[in-house]
């Protein structure tokens, strides 16, 4: 089997690093989880679930994640104006990949933790 190789020094050409700087920042990665498990979600609720994360913060995520078709918003003509989001199939498609990395962060942060602590 070939190996694809993948032009890392050319930011524009390389999928890896356009993809990793969508959804690799602080937040857009747990907004994706958090959609996998609730399926469909208000902004207020996905606010709240956060906790942290200020509300300019949130949009700016959600409106990159939709941006590249990862996340879906529905707007119901309704006062006041509701508005739901939800992963797409594409969206979903990276939750197994998503959850890989959350097993392995899980099982490694009390080591991870530790050996931040000694290289101080």
């Amino acid at each position: 089997m070939e190996k694809k190789s993948t032009e890392f020094s050319n930011t524009d050409q390389c999928p890896v690093r356009n993809v990793l700087d969508r959804f690799g920042d602080k937040w857009s990665m747990l907004i994706i989880l958090l959609l996998g498990q609730q399926e469909v979600m208000r902004f207020n609720e996905m606010h709240k679930a956060i906790g942290d994360i200020s509300q300019k913060m949130l949009t700016v995520s959600v409106r990159k994640l939709e941006a590249d078709g990862l996340l879906s918003r529905q707007i119901f003509p309704v006062i006041p104006p509701r508005v739901e989001y939800q992963l797409t199939p594409l969206g979903k498609s990276l939750l197994p990949l998503m959850a890989t990395i959350s097993d392995w962060a899980n099982q490694n942060m009390t080591e991870i933790l530790e050996n931040r602590s000694k290289f101080q």
